[in-house]
């Protein structure tokens, strides 16, 4: 279940620096398909903001609530069966208890994630994601016959949440993503989603209302599509 009410969060919510310009907030994909003169252009300026050259910045590390994304390497659907994602699912809430003070939601599908938690070390969270990482994609491998052979995840990602709007509309995305994917035609229907949890504490008629208040529009377009 989430470890934090639904209206304590209204009052940890803090601000956060303007997102990042397209030229430095490249994923791997655009990367690939970038000239030699483009790539070393865009590196320059990483470089110059003080990111790593390819991995996701984080220029956020102050506490506070933050979306947060994780994603297999190439967007390859390593975990599709039923079994897989139910135990991808409970890596994901192991690794946020861990290190997170409060998780307000989450949804696992086969080939990335979403939560919305609360971190204060954003160095205990890197390595609870990492050890979820490595024990994932091991057993995907291994089902595979590809140990040694295969990538299986990238790295993660962050956005810090800059107002309460920006709260729930992290939360009403992360309830819809499977639809968006098209692995359902209705949120209830995808099992790996801290949705069903809001719907038996607060109902359906809860959960329509906000999504008609807090209309996603273009959330998640260019890094989640």
């Amino acid at each position: 279940a989430p470890t934090t009410s639904l209206t304590g969060c209204l009052n940890v919510l803090t601000h956060h620096k303007p997102p990042l310009q397209a030229c430095c907030g490249f994923i791997m994909y655009d990367y690939r398909r970038m000239t030699d003169r483009e790539r070393k252009e865009v590196v320059r300026l990483r470089r110059q903001r003080g990111y790593p050259d390819h991995s996701p910045p984080h220029p956020d590390s102050e506490p506070g609530w933050f979306f947060f994304s994780g994603a297999t390497f190439e967007h390859r659907p390593h975990f599709q069966a039923s079994e897989e994602l139910s135990a991808l699912e409970r890596r994901l809430l192991e690794a946020t208890a861990s290190c997170c003070k409060h998780r307000a939601g989450w949804v696992v599908m086969p080939n990335h994630y979403h939560a919305l938690v609360w971190i204060e070390n954003f160095k205990l969270l890197a390595r609870a994601l990492g050890q979820m990482h490595g024990r994932s994609g091991r057993y995907a491998n291994k089902r595979d016959g590809l140990i040694g052979h295969r990538r299986v995840w990238y790295k993660y990602s962050d956005r810090k949440i800059r107002s309460v709007r920006h709260y729930w509309t992290s939360l009403c995305y992360i309830f819809y993503n499977p639809v968006k994917h098209g692995y359902c035609n209705d949120e209830t229907c995808w099992p790996w989603s801290c949705v069903h949890w809001y719907v038996e504490k607060q109902g359906k008629e809860w959960l329509d209302s906000l999504k008609k208040e807090f209309p996603l529009r273009d959330f998640g377009e260019g890094w989640d599509d």
